[in-house]
């Protein structure tokens, strides 16, 4: 079930944290092969055309992450951590246009000290800026009762597990 409330600065900034560890495992290995290839390290020093395409990649990569994750799930490993799931205005998965759109607007929203995402609070639909502009938002989803639920009444009348870790039946 889906809370109608947009995300909060908060929640969105924890799951950037997040994917941005993630993102760093990606890119590591992605420079060691670059620099590999170019044999040393890749400044602008060291060619300009070199340097964009280094960026270009990067950039590439992690707009595939986030692309990849909004159509297929609407959530990032970020998003799900938080209980975020990105969406249409109509409430459906996000189609490819719409996530391309939402993270070059991103881009643009997060760049400048997170104005475009502050923006959320001054919004009177509570949505940021390139919720806005990509026609997409961001919610927080409602914790699973059921899930909770079935796991209390699964373990009530059982005797707790003994120092292994053996129920008795």
């Amino acid at each position: 079930m889906i809370r109608t409330s947009s995300a909060g600065f908060g929640r969105r900034f924890a799951a950037l944290i997040y994917d941005g560890f993630l993102l760093i495992a990606v890119l590591m290995p992605y420079t060691w092969i670059v620099v590999l290839i170019h044999g040393g390290a890749v400044t602008e020093a060291s060619g300009r055309l070199t340097w964009w395409v280094f960026r270009s990649g990067a950039l590439v990569i992690m707009a595939a992450y986030y692309v990849l994750n909004w159509t297929r799930s609407g959530q990032t490993l970020g998003m799900r951590a938080w209980r975020l799931r990105t969406l249409s205005e109509s409430g459906k998965p996000l189609q490819v246009g719409q996530a391309v759109a939402r993270f070059c607007w991103g881009l643009v929203a997060w760049a400048p000290f997170g104005l475009g995402v502050l923006w959320l609070y001054a919004d009177p639909e509570h949505l940021a800026v390139q919720d806005r502009l990509s026609r997409t938002r961001v919610v927080v989803l409602a914790r699973s009762r059921d899930r909770d639920q079935r796991a209390e009444s699964e373990n009530r009348g059982r005797e707790p597990p003994d120092q292994h870790g053996i129920q008795s039946e």
